[in-house]
């Protein structure tokens, strides 16, 4: 026996993670668990660069003020999944992690909380926690899970795919809107002036190259090891040639200048408990909050089912039903997790389809998701570093992430008009208008106009008839309010 392999029943650790019962080892498990972290690693940096650089209604920046506070965002990005994955580890025994979803960041940064103050984005995000976790203990999860066709969760997923994409594009530069539209029925070009120019952009197209050829490799930490050497060389480029921000230069960075900060400092955790949980209401309307808090519900309570399923199959720890083990303290945790994430001001955290990289390298327990969480912990006096990152270095990871939930379209039944014209409309409105919400919305409401349109309106869902119902109103609440008013 290898010292890694631990005997039967020898100690508590294997007793508890049940690990020499599972078919693995210490090493196996320790191994998993930094594979996993360096796989997810990239959301310390992207989740900072997503919200960070959104404005509120009020036009303040998250954390307040006047300005991005992206090392809090990082730092309280790392305690929370680094808390969560741990305790994952310690309730669950999965070998599964979590953190800020990315998508749901993108939901808060764009379509929430333009809307609203950050405090009260973030009180919805642990609203919709709530809800997740009344449902998982009432057992009611799985009837709602039941309720919306699975090829429209799949047509989600996609749109957001697509979206997280164009972000990411957008960022480094690549798609820029016209300067002047009106001169123009093209709404967007490539660069700035229908070229690609400027250092930052090569810095973003090498990355991406960099990126796609170590995952194609199968390079583990793939995303992370680009994002680190790119950001090396964009500090040698900006060393060099002083491009400054594009918004004062030609050419310039998109949104941050990367430079070695000139010192370090303390872990700023200025996001925490920077919520509100009723604010909302009253700044846009009973029905707008609960379609909003649905559209996150939504979001986060499907692909975590899909997760733990999919890494279950892959760990070969799924029952004859298909279910994996202590499910529902999976659903629980995770429903902790985006209350967690709302709480401290980070976005709903939930778990990373990632660990599937750990899984491959022989995770089979809850000890690998305990390893992921503590070096999350780690990166929290990191967390300076973050500022010195600029987008067009990470965002390549966007791009990446986009076209792997974009692989998923393949579960679509294209030849079938009752559920593709809905999902078509799911996929493009979510980057088309820049809201995931309204791709959310058309899917349903399409879904249930031709279901009645072909007579088979019984087939609905009584719950999806009322979620179609809130969409159709969230729709038309501009008119609906100037008749009421």
């Amino acid at each position: 026996m290898s010292s890694a392999q631990i005997a039967p029943g020898s100690n508590p650790i294997d007793r508890w993670f049940r690990i020499s019962e599972r078919g693995s080892s210490l090493g196996q498990e320790v191994r998993g668990g930094v594979v996993t972290f360096f796989t997810m690693a990239y959301i310390v940096v992207l989740n900072p660069l997503i919200l960070g650089y959104a404005v509120d209604a009020d036009g303040q920046f998250l954390g307040g003020g006047d300005k991005p506070n992206l090392a809090a965002i990082a730092a309280g990005t790392a305690l929370v999944a680094g808390v969560l994955t741990i305790l994952m580890g310690v309730v669950a025994n999965y070998p599964l992690a979590l953190a800020t979803g990315l998508g749901l960041n993108a939901f808060l940064a764009f379509s929430v909380a333009s809307q609203m103050t950050w405090a009260d984005a973030m009180g919805l995000v642990v609203i919709e926690g709530v809800l997740i976790l009344v449902l998982v203990l009432t057992g009611f999860r799985t009837a709602v899970f039941r309720a919306v066709p699975a090829q429209l969760k799949v047509a989600i997923s996609v749109g957001i795919g697509l979206f997280i994409a164009l972000i990411g594009f957008v960022d480094a530069g690549v798609v820029k809107r016209i300067p002047d539209a009106a001169l123009t029925t093209v709404p967007v070009q490539l660069g700035a002036d229908g070229n690609l120019s400027g250092w930052p952009v090569l810095v973003f197209i090498v990355g991406l190259l960099l990126m796609l050829a170590l995952w194609v490799r199968k390079v583990r930490g793939a995303i992370l090891i680009s994002i680190v050497v790119m950001t090396i060389v964009a500090v040698v480029v900006e060393a060099i040639g002083d491009l400054g921000r594009a918004s004062e230069k030609a050419g310039g960075w998109s949104l941050t200048v990367p430079a070695w900060p000139d010192r370090f400092h303390a872990p700023d955790f200025g996001t925490l408990g920077e919520f509100n949980l009723l604010g909302s209401w009253d700044r846009v309307g009973v029905v707008a909050v609960l379609l909003l808090v649905f559209s996150l519900l939504l979001a986060d309570f499907f692909d975590t089912m899909g997760t733990m399923t999919a890494i279950g199959a892959e760990a070969n720890l799924l029952d004859e039903e298909g279910m994996p083990p202590n499910a529902e303290r999976i659903l629980v945790v995770d429903s902790i997790a985006a209350i967690a994430g709302g709480a401290a001001g980070v976005s709903s955290n939930t778990s990373y389809i990632e660990s599937a990289s750990g899984v491959g390298e022989g995770a089979r327990t809850g000890l690998a998701s305990v390893v992921t969480g503590l070096l999350f912990l780690v990166t929290i006096f990191l967390s300076p570093l973050v500022a010195m990152i600029p987008s067009e270095a990470a965002v390549p990871a966007l791009v990446l992430v986009g076209f792997l939930m974009m692989q998923q379209i393949t579960g679509i039944s294209w030849d079938d008009p009752e559920i593709a014209i809905p999902a078509f409309l799911t996929i493009v409105l979510m980057p088309f208008t820049y809201s995931i919400t309204v791709g959310i919305g058309a899917g349903f409401v399409t879904y249930a106009v031709l279901k009645v349109v072909r007579g088979k309106a019984r087939e609905l869902h009584p719950l999806l008839w009322v979620v179609a119902g809130l969409f159709v109103v969230y729709f038309a609440i501009d008119p609906i309010t100037r008749w009421l008013t």
